[in-house]
């Protein structure tokens, strides 16, 4: 009987303290849309990723040429000057591969630009929210747009507008 009282005791304690907890929501998505210099960076990268691409396609393109005229010619030419071809066959698709990877790698170019770029302004958005947060004695304050796993929210909670205000831009 104690340790049903004691259970009992303990779970309403528990209930009482979850209950007591202040929380809110954001939408990232909409607050970084609302930062023109976020969408900036976004359009900078864009253009830099599709300028890359076409240098890679390029390159991939000469390497399936080279493939081609080899596959056309292979009849007319000797064992040295098949092995001569297919070696540049070789090196122009491995050119290609490393472009690759030096520009869309995990450690590539664009992944180094795109932290340059945006990581400061997520760092910004991530101070104006905990500044929201300990303003309004909020212990968690969740992300709508990346969480599928919250059906309904209540608008009375969302806090993106204030945090956009704290950055200095109004809502659009």
């Amino acid at each position: 009987m104690k340790k049903l009282a004691l259970s009992l005791l303990l779970l309403v304690a528990a209930i009482s303290s979850v209950s007591a907890q202040k929380y809110a929501m954001v939408d990232m998505d909409y607050i970084l849309r609302n930062i023109p210099s976020y969408e900036m960076a976004n359009e900078q990268l864009n253009q830099l990723s599709q300028r890359w691409q076409r240098e890679v396609e390029a390159i991939g393109t000469e390497a399936q040429n080279l493939y081609q005229n080899f596959l056309s010619d292979k009849v007319f030419l000797t064992d040295e000057q098949i092995k001569k071809r297919e070696s540049e066959v070789v090196a122009k698709e491995k050119e290609a591969t490393d472009l690759r990877y030096k520009y869309f790698g995990p450690d590539g170019e664009l992944y180094k630009k795109r932290l340059s770029l945006l990581k400061p302004i997520q760092d910004e958005v991530y101070e104006a929210i905990k500044q929201v947060a300990q303003q309004r004695g909020y212990q968690t304050i969740f992300d709508r747009a990346s969480s599928s796993n919250i059906i309904y929210s209540s608008p009375s909670i969302d806090v993106s507008n204030e945090v956009l205000t704290r950055l200095g831009y109004s809502n659009k």
